[in-house]
């Protein structure tokens, strides 16, 4: 058994992806028999191992952890900021990955983002996701997709609802939005695109349960993304056997695969429009997107990632 203290900048009780990965590891540890627990930050804390998420945002966790205790184990999970931003431009970032003794990605196409040097510290864990205890029926009067996340820039959160404005009149696609606007900004444009948009409904921030019944009984799941480290709402959408139609970047790709028939170019209204209307109307294309995320699913199983977290703590305690 091994103490480890699990460091990420989201608070207890936060909806953010990073608390989301932090309770489900603590959870998945703590059935392997370790002692696990949660902090903001590292403050001197007893523990064997530090898992800390965010290279930037726990970096004075991680050097104070690496100058009190220099053999303490540093696993650093690296989220999508990290990857595609921080660590390129950010000293404290980039030192980050140095001091640590393994470096977690979320999907395997991250790693092109390292240098080579980094390589060696690298593992992969799939979030995983557990499927619904019961899968709920379709919408009969809608084709009902899915849009599931936050209302921020990066999430590009609009593009579902601006893609299906462009549909035949004859198409009974309908958008539901989940997640909370995070600017008033977001909030305004929500609100006036249920206005001027009768295919497009935002329900704002509702319970993880009912979040997962909502893409469970979706026909698709639209994640239209700038940047991801790994989208735990993919995991979730493969455990309930929907398809995935995602913006073609390095985050999605490494869980979806690059032969993956369902991704369009990042921000084009146009290719969305078309991978939609073809999943209405093609049943062959829509069968062929559920076979590639049926195909994935055993990747995506509570046990596959308890066994990942394992082995990775049985590494590091062995290392030091």
């Amino acid at each position: 058994m091994a103490r480890i203290l699990i460091v990420t900048p989201a608070p207890r009780g936060s909806r953010k992806g990073n608390r989301i990965t932090a309770n489900r590891w603590s959870r998945l540890l703590k059935a392997s028999g370790h002692d696990v627990r949660i902090s903001e930050e590292f403050t001197g804390q007893r523990c064997d191992v530090l898992i800390a998420f965010h290279a930037l945002k726990s970096a004075a966790s991680i050097d104070r952890c690496s100058q009190t205790s220099p053999d303490r184990p540093i696993i650093l999970l690296l989220t999508g900021t990290d990857l595609y931003g921080d660590i390129h431009r950010n000293k404290a970032a980039a030192d980050s990955l140095n001091k640590a003794s393994r470096l977690v990605l979320l999907q395997s196409h991250g790693i092109h983002e390292l240098p080579a040097r980094l390589h060696s510290k690298v593992r992969v864990i799939i979030q995983s996701a557990e499927p619904p205890r019961r899968s709920p029926q379709p919408l009969k009067r809608a084709f009902e997709i899915c849009v599931s996340g936050h209302l921020r820039p990066v999430k590009d959160p609009f593009r579902a609802a601006l893609a299906s404005r462009k549909l035949p009149a004859s198409s009974k696609i309908q958008i539901t939005h989940i997640g909370s606007a995070l600017s008033p900004t977001m909030e305004r444009r929500a609100v006036d695109e249920m206005v001027r948009n009768d295919r497009y409904r935002w329900l704002g921030e509702v319970s993880n349960s009912k979040a997962r019944q909502l893409l469970a009984r979706s026909r698709l799941l639209v994640l239209s993304s700038k940047m991801e480290g790994g989208a735990n709402v993919i995991s979730e959408a493969i455990a309930a056997s929907v398809p995935v139609l995602a913006s073609r970047i390095s985050g999605s790709i490494g869980l979806l695969g690059d032969d993956y028939p369902g991704f369009f170019e990042v921000g084009s209204t146009a290719q969305l429009t078309a991978l939609m209307n073809r999943c209405e109307d093609d049943a062959d294309f829509y069968g062929e997107l559920l076979f590639h995320v049926k195909q994935l699913a055993p990747q995506f199983t509570p046990k596959c990632e308890q066994e990942s977290l394992r082995q990775l703590i049985s590494d590091v305690c062995s290392d030091s």
